[in-house]
């Protein structure tokens, strides 16, 4: 007979991740959990504190998945990276926007994450302040655009065109958006998806113009 790999608290922390993954994050709870794991909730209890903790642990899960900034890269290269690294992350896991800046009990990751991000920023050249209102824009942006490709009617890769044609927004009424549309979309081959890097080097772009010369 083959013996039961002990719990453990990041047995626990990626079994919720799995249960998230299925029903979102209001399925994440100390029974659902226990069942992934084929054990009574009340085993968890010795590896989690309470409901509260696991959610703290779910976050820092995610974060633990974020690409960290190398302390040799460009600043700009680095925060392209990372950029990249965090919408991939919320994309395969989506329940995550919600989750991980609620919490109020940041864990090791969180923290070596936000820690590495300032000092990148730093030694490219940013005043503290500047630092801060860098990672807080970058955020913005990328939280923002992994939201709108979640919650797109269409594939956001391939799928823009022919959600278009449905739509058939009609230029005497909307004659703006019809124009942009129809701009976007005459090749037959746009993709949301790839406007995230054209974005992003939008706002890279400005705040490179923010540095001390």
């Amino acid at each position: 007979m083959a013996q039961r790999e002990p719990l453990s608290t990041a047995r626990v922390i990626a079994a919720a991740a799995s249960v998230a993954d299925r029903g979102g994050l209001s399925a994440v709870s100390m029974r659902n959990v226990g069942a992934e794991l084929g054990v009574e909730a009340m085993s968890l209890y010795h590896h989690v504190a309470n409901k509260a903790a696991l959610l703290d642990g779910l976050a820092d899960w995610i974060f633990e998945r974020f690409e960290l900034p190398p302390d040799d890269a460009p600043w700009r290269q680095a925060m392209a990276v990372r950029a990249a690294s965090v919408r991939e992350v919320l994309t395969a896991h989506p329940w995550a926007l919600t989750l991980i800046d609620s919490r109020s009990n940041p864990g090791p990751a969180m923290m070596r994450h936000h820690d590495a991000v300032i000092g990148c920023l730093r030694r490219g050249g940013f005043g503290i302040a500047m630092a801060a209102r860098a990672f807080s824009v970058i955020d913005a942006y990328v939280y923002g655009f992994a939201l709108t490709e979640q919650n797109l009617p269409f594939d956001s890769a391939t799928g823009a065109n022919d959600f278009a044609a449905e739509v058939a927004l009609p230029a005497a009424e909307y004659p703006h958006l019809a124009e942009l549309v129809g701009a976007l979309t005459a090749g037959g081959d746009y993709s949301f998806a790839a406007e995230f890097d054209l974005g992003l080097g939008i706002i890279l772009d400005g705040l490179e113009r923010r540095l001390p010369r």
